[in-house]
């Protein structure tokens, strides 16, 4: 591949951001690949490290550079006073629930997690963005599961939290038996509701998003770690089989997952045939097949390549196009600031066994209308808030070139239109040449106008206040509790109780706005 003098120029631009955040003592570049180091300290061949494998790694980790997102855990975390401990919890004071499903959305559970060593916190962050899991023995439902792999997840809501506060974490049930499962999933997210103090913004988001597309699950899950409570966390669903089996009936086909990025290069572009091309930006998940790559660049191809008045009669025997509209629409009506629309990044892709290529939402966190930047800038709800010459921003520090003073979550660093708010243009790059996704499907005029009524009927009927806002208050009395006394959450307990307030303001002006912008059809 050839780059053009422009291209060349732009790639240093945006590079330039991250160069001096490196130079302030930040983190290196996003979608940094994962360090694998898992085979090098692996000494047994059992495919995972025991405490004194770990131990070794450990020590060697900490004499190399800093890949990714480093391991000092919050560079930017000064702003937030010390946690506190939490208070003690035995699996004997848990209610359980065995016959619920998991991601019952009225069920408040309760997962234990035991750890071999009281610095748990400090090896999950010695092998972040690493292929090395520590084991845990978990509980639920009264339930022992052994050997489960944890890990931190997460990008800004991992590397903006400091040390001791809430940071998101996965668990691999099936970490050393393949068998091995909760509920029928061999994996949970648990999440810990960076940029929103309310914990409502994704729960809500995905409840809506899922009258339309497959959208990952989500409720909500109380974690206690070493016996101390960790408080609430946002239980959402993996994209994995699992996911592939609830919504398309069928475990097959291939997967890929587009991971979060500032400069987010997954606009559908058509780079060619060799796949090579394509590696670094659409991440398979599934088994690394030839096929599927070719399949998947040929919905590329046909997208870029066929005129207006033929791409629906093209694309449809291969493309989901009625269900990527649904998805384009959803994440505008409901201001996805980390949405394709703005960062062409983090979702998903699923060709599923009649080799119909489906695009899924992935990270909605950034959703109706959050505006907390991550933890340790400080503003509205935070613990400790910002120093005073900070500004309410995300960075400790002016922002650097070409970066919004918001930071990352699509109000800064990027192409294509930044933040967005009540008012955002339901045909926002409608024209924007870097994701053709949006521009060559709404400039078929059949396509665009179904594209509108989606988005108009979710301003009808999802963001109504009368219908959204007691699903609201039911999710926020289910947590109220929890949350009051949580220790380790990201923000106050004033912006938890304004959360329901500051939610109503966004819903009834994203509302009017998109009903009087978009015409009723007739």
């Amino acid at each position: 591949m050839t780059f053009s003098r422009t291209a060349i120029v732009v790639v240093a631009l945006a590079a330039a951001p991250m160069a001096l955040l490196a130079q302030r003592g930040g983190f290196g570049p996003p979608m940094q690949q994962e360090r694998k180091i898992l085979k090098q300290f692996d000494k047994n061949g059992d495919k995972r490290l025991d405490a004194a494998e770990r131990k070794t790694a450990r020590e060697w980790l900490a004499t190399q550079p800093s890949m990714g997102f480093g391991r000092r855990g919050g560079p930017f975390g000064g702003g937030a006073e010390p946690a506190a401990t939490g208070r003690k919890i035995s699996p004997a004071e848990a209610r359980s629930y065995p016959n619920v499903p998991v991601y019952d959305p009225a069920t408040l559970r309760t997962a234990f997690l035991q750890f071999e060593s009281g610095d748990w916190e400090q090896e999950l962050a010695a092998f972040n963005n690493t292929d090395v899991d520590v084991p845990a023995v978990v509980t639920i439902d009264g339930k022992v599961y052994k050997d489960v792999g944890v890990h931190f997840r997460g990008m800004s809501s991992y590397f903006m939290v400091p040390e001791g506060r809430k940071r998101s974490l996965n668990l691999s049930f099936d970490f050393a038996d393949d068998k091995q499962a909760f509920g029928g999933y061999k994996t949970l997210n648990l999440l810990n509701a960076s940029g929103d103090p309310s914990f409502l913004r994704p729960v809500l988001y995905t409840e809506i998003a899922s009258h339309y597309v497959p959208t990952p699950r989500m409720n909500y899950m109380r974690v206690v770690i070493n016996g101390e409570n960790w408080g609430i966390y946002i239980n959402t669903q993996q994209f994995n089989k699992d996911f592939t089996r609830d919504y398309f009936n069928s475990t097959k086909g291939a997967r890929w997952k587009v991971p979060g990025s500032p400069g987010g290069q997954a606009g559908f572009n058509y780079l060619g045939d060799d796949p090579a091309a394509y590696k670094n930006i659409y991440q398979i998940t599934s088994k690394d097949d030839p096929k599927a790559w070719a399949d998947l660049i040929k919905v590329f191809k046909l997208l870029n390549s066929t005129p207006p008045d033929k791409l629906e009669a093209a694309l449809s025997p291969i493309f989901d196009i009625d269900g990527a509209l649904k998805f384009l629409a959803v994440e505008v009506a409901l201001v996805n600031s980390d949405g394709f629309w703005t960062r062409a990044s983090d979702y998903s892709l699923y060709e599923d066994e009649k080799g119909v290529l489906h695009v899924l939402p992935h990270d909605v966190n950034e959703g109706m209308g959050a505006e907390e930047g991550p933890p340790g800038g400080g503003r509205r709800g935070r613990p400790g808030g910002p120093p005073p010459d900070m500004g309410g921003g995300a960075f400790p520090f002016p922002p650097p070139p070409g970066m919004g003073p918001g930071g990352f979550g699509g109000r800064g660093f990027g192409r294509g239109p930044m933040g967005g708010g009540p008012d955002l243009d339901p045909l926002v790059g409608a024209d924007d040449e870097s994701k053709p996704l949006r521009s060559k499907l709404l400039a078929v005029p059949a396509l665009r106008a179904t594209y509108l009524a989606y988005v108009r009927d979710i301003a009808d009927k999802s963001l109504d206040w009368g219908r959204l806002g007691p699903t609201a208050r039911k999710y926020h009395d289910l947590i109220a509790d929890d949350v009051r006394i949580d220790t380790r959450k990201l923000y106050t307990n004033e912006g938890f109780d304004g959360g329901i307030d500051s939610l109503k303001k966004f819903a009834d002006e994203r509302r009017a706005y998109l009903l009087k912008a978009i015409p009723e059809a007739r």
